[in-house]
Parts: structure tokens; C-alpha cells; sequence
């Protein structure tokens, strides 16, 4: 499975596997579900969480192009909207 390639541990029953991993592995959904939810939460403990003002910072970048990016379509839909009801109108 991905943990023994994470952990470098062997084959199931191989014992030993890297720091944090059990010597037994859960059998059964439920115990499975379990473990991974541990594995979630070790591998979160592990994230670096941007600060306040970088999460600022990226936020109002995102919104301004996102912003101009929906102008841009906007204005390209109206444009090619106008040409094509321009040229539809002169075939009729």
C-alpha cells in the first residue's frame, strides 16, 4: 500500500516500518478508515500554514485576476455576440 512505500515499511507482516507506523496493520474497514484518518491528521500536522497577511496578500491577487479575467471573457462574449448578430442579419 502508499504507507509501506512512505514508511519504507516491507510487506505486510514484515514488522518494523518507519516512525509512527503500527506493528500491526488494522484489518477491516472500520480499522482501516481509522488509520487513515490518523495518517490525515499526522500528515496535516506536518503542513506549513501560510500567515495572515500572505493569506491576505494571495486573496487580493486571486480576486483582482479573477476579476480581470471575467471582464476579459465579458468583453470578448459581447464582441463576437455583436459580430455574428451583424453577419446573421446581413445573410437574411
Amino acid at each position: 500500500m502508499a504507507t509501506e512505500v512512505l514508511t519504507g515499511a516491507g510487506p505486510a507482516g514484515s514488522g518494523g516500518g518507519g516512525a509512527g507506523a503500527p506493528a500491526v496493520r488494522p484489518t477491516g474497514r472500520i480499522g482501516r478508515f481509522f488509520q487513515f484518518l490518523r495518517e490525515v491528521r499526522n500528515e496535516l500536522r506536518k503542513v506549513t500554514w501560510p500567515t495572515f497577511d500572505e493569506l491576505k496578500k494571495a486573496t487580493t491577487v486571486i480576486v483582482i485576476f479573477v476579476t480581470i479575467l471575467g471582464l476579459a471573457i465579458g468583453l470578448m462574449d459581447a464582441f463576437f455576440q455583436w459580430v455574428f448578430v451583424k453577419l446573421v442579419a446581413r445573410l437574411f
